[in-house]
């Protein structure tokens, strides 16, 4: 409760209702024995090594390995940011650092574990001195990112920073304009919430308050797809 009671307080809020009860964390397809099956899953490491082994673009060339994603298969929840940036590519995971801390914490608000999601980025390969993504590279890791999201199967995502909806809306409105609606994904529909990523939010504190507004519609939305499925 210490992680999530602190990122509340940050943003101005005092009072939680515990929802753990109900939490997506406690769902049987997201416990935490299931993360050491999803990285043995075949198809879903096929697909890594193509990444692994990916040219396509120029940032194959500065890489010191991919970042392909990390977390339980299937997964209720996947959250999806828009690069790796130093850390993540020394490491190979996604969102490690600073940033990779308040997602943590971002999570733990919302009453679930970060083992229990499944973390990913739209580019596998970190972009020089972490510039933004740009148009080609998107195009040609997209394929990747979409692949992905029909192995994981999430039944909710939530897309971290303005490049990251762009990708998976395939729309040019801002962050702002994408922000406060439920968008859906592919021809299973999939819910996606769009939230500023948590790098942004390192950057301009004051915006979490905002940042919680679309985490709490996310949570609404994810409980309202469960309700709506059984």
């Amino acid at each position: 409760m210490g992680a999530r009671a602190n990122y509340l307080r940050e943003m101005g809020i005092t009072r939680w209702v515990d929802a753990s009860r109900n939490s997506p964390a406690a769902h049987p397809s997201v416990a935490a024995g299931s993360h050491a099956a999803s990285q043995t899953d075949g198809t879903l490491e096929t697909l890594r090594g193509r990444v692994a082994a990916c040219e396509l673009c120029g940032l194959h060339a500065s890489r010191q390995q991919t970042v392909f994603g990390l977390g339980p298969v299937p997964a209720e929840w996947m959250v999806i940011g828009e690069a790796p940036g130093a850390e993540e590519d020394r490491q190979g995971v996604p969102f490690v650092g600073r940033a990779g801390a308040l997602l943590t914490e971002m999570l733990v608000a919302l009453g679930l574990q970060r083992n229990a999601v499944y973390v990913a980025n739209v580019l596998k390969c970190r972009p020089p001195d972490n510039r933004d993504p740009q148009g080609a590279e998107v195009e040609h890791c997209l394929p990747y990112l979409t692949k992905q999201i029909h192995l994981v199967k999430p039944r909710m995502i939530l897309a971290l920073g303005r490049f990251a909806a762009q990708a998976l809306l395939g729309s040019r409105d801002s962050l702002g304009q994408l922000r406060g609606r439920v968008h859906r994904f592919g021809k299973e529909g999939t819910p996606i919430v769009a939230t500023y990523h948590p790098a942004y939010l390192l950057r301009s504190p004051a915006e979490k308050r905002s940042a919680w507004v679309d985490l709490k519609q996310a949570r609404v939305t994810y409980q309202q797809e469960c309700t709506s499925s059984t």
